[in-house]
């Protein structure tokens, strides 16, 4: 992990320009990405502004922060995955929230809402039947919770083998990759974090174990998918349906990574866009639900091999659950059957 000081600025990350009503029209299935799909498409359209102490950099559908520690952060709209396959999207203002609607073929609803600073407060998946579940809840906030979007941890005790604490796909079988989608946290996870913790807070995502996928290979400069590499997502994909099906509101991180090679702000724009387009074909190709899966990119900030120069290794994508640290550990056991009052 990086050994970076903390940001300076504890203020919320910004939210990312607004999405066009053309990002918010459905896309059908199977459909072809849409967009850009290399940084040269828009690499001239970045606008830098100095706002709070920080660097923020705008580009189509994201927002990068430079803190004065050095410390880089990017935020993208996360309603582009959903596009695929929905059948109707409505976008509602409720008292400054903005509430946005994902209706499917089945009738289904996806509702995210959003606060007016962009960040998410609340993630539901609603049946045809109007039975609510609840799959991220960010509107609580812990008592114990100090600062910002932060939080700096001491690095937990590894009581696992290490190849279980960090799986590496290409290796592991799909028992193994099943195991590790569900494993607890290695420690005792103190309280719920939000988010926004979980995504830019090193510490706190070390809590839980993940899988290192560096077998899927992207062309210089691109996210693309190109149609060799989708199989091998299949035992993840697979592994994410089972644990989804075990318990619908589990979630799951896919996390960006790239080697040292380059810009700084090219790379963590070009990680970020890499993990949704995982995370994209893993709901085209695969059906794991859009809702229960959240991605974020990290660039070259944490370095699986210590070198500046081109690294097969870190240029990975890493898929982590977060359920225990958005609930605080809790168990979160599956709903009980329609009918079925809850255990008191």
């Amino acid at each position: 992990m990086s050994n970076r000081p903390p940001p300076q600025v504890a203020a919320p990350i910004p939210a990312p320009p607004p999405p066009t009503q053309q990002q918010l029209t459905p896309i059908a299935p199977g459909a072809p990405m849409q967009g850009p799909q290399r940084l040269e498409d828009f690499r001239g359209q970045r606008r830098e502004v100095q706002e709070g102490g920080r660097t923020l950099i705008y580009e189509p559908g994201r927002v990068i922060v430079r803190d004065p520690s050095g410390q880089t952060f990017v935020r993208h709209d996360e309603l582009e995955r959903f596009r695929y396959g929905a059948r109707d999207i409505r976008v509602q203002q409720e008292r400054g929230e903005t509430r946005t609607v994902v209706i499917r073929p089945d009738g289904s609803q996806i509702v995210t809402i959003t606060a007016p600073d962009g960040r998410l407060l609340r993630r539901i998946r609603r049946d045809i039947g109007g039975r609510e579940i609840i799959i991220i809840d960010n509107t609580y906030r812990d008592p114990q919770a100090v600062g910002g979007f932060y939080v700096d941890l001491p690095p937990p005790e590894i009581r696992i083998p290490y190849n279980r604490y960090i799986v590496d796909a290409e290796e592991a079988p799909p028992d193994v990759i099943y195991d590790t989608l569900i494993a607890p946290p290695v420690e005792r996870v103190q309280r719920r974090y939000s988010l926004d913790e979980v995504r830019y807070s090193p510490s706190v995502r070390q809590l839980m174990p993940s899988i290192d996928l560096n077998t899927i290979t992207f062309e210089t400069g691109s996210w693309e998918i190109s149609p060799d590499q989708v199989a091998k997502l299949q035992v993840i994909a697979d592994g994410l349906n089972q644990a989804i099906q075990r318990n619908p509101r589990e979630v799951f991180l896919i996390e960006g990574h790239t080697d040292a090679v380059g810009n700084e702000t090219d790379n963590l724009s070009l990680s970020d866009r890499r993990a949704e387009s995982v995370a994209t074909l893993m709901t085209q190709q695969f059906g794991v639900p859009a809702e229960n899966l959240t991605s974020q990119g990290y660039g070259e900030q944490y370095l699986k091999e210590q070198t500046q120069g081109p690294s097969r290794i870190n240029r990975r994508v890493t898929v982590r659950r977060i359920t225990p640290l958005l609930n605080g550990g809790q168990a979160a056991l599956p709903p009980p059957p329609p009918g079925t009052a809850p255990p008191r």
